[in-house]
């Protein structure tokens, strides 16, 4: 069965994620993100974890191979965040939105949880990249709400 793109975009979008900036520093040092919705846990031994990177994004260079990363899960009051480093050319990341992680990855300030990442794997899938990370620290927030994303809009808990 062949099913429009735009038809199988919007069912998937029936599947309620919350929203990720995952984060790395360029060569030149340049602190950068970029919005995703695609985490997903993958192991608990070795710890593994996992997000998609599109091929055609105009930053697939740069996120691709990164030997450290973060995923930082954005919490409902991040949603700024979430739109503005979703947008192409609008990656570089302002001073204040995070710190150097351990491993030098940039942790995003206030997010629920962040986990900075190795590079372990990658994978072709089709139009996306699958990265593989193993989460080397961790660090997350006591409390909050997660910023929802349902249906091709934010949402929230009730």
């Amino acid at each position: 069965m062949v099913y429009d793109p735009r038809e199988l975009r919007d069912a998937l979008g029936r599947f309620a994620t919350g929203v990720c900036l995952v984060t790395t520093a360029m060569q030149a040092g340049e602190a950068v993100g970029i919005t995703a919705n695609s985490f997903a846990s993958v192991s608990l031994e070795p710890p593994l974890v996992s997000w998609n990177l599109q091929n055609n994004s105009d930053m697939y260079d740069v996120f691709s191979a990164p030997r450290y990363f973060a995923i930082n899960i954005l919490a409902r009051e991040q949603q700024e965040h979430s739109v503005r480093y979703a947008k192409k050319a609008q990656h570089k990341l302002h001073a204040h939105h995070f710190r150097l992680g351990k491993y030098g990855a940039p942790i995003v300030r206030d997010a629920l949880v962040s986990f900075e990442c190795e590079l372990h794997a990658t994978h072709e899938a089709g139009d996306h990249l699958i990265v593989v990370g193993r989460v080397r620290d961790m660090c997350q927030r006591p409390t909050g709400v997660p910023l929802l994303f349902y249906g091709g809009g934010y949402r929230e808990l009730r």
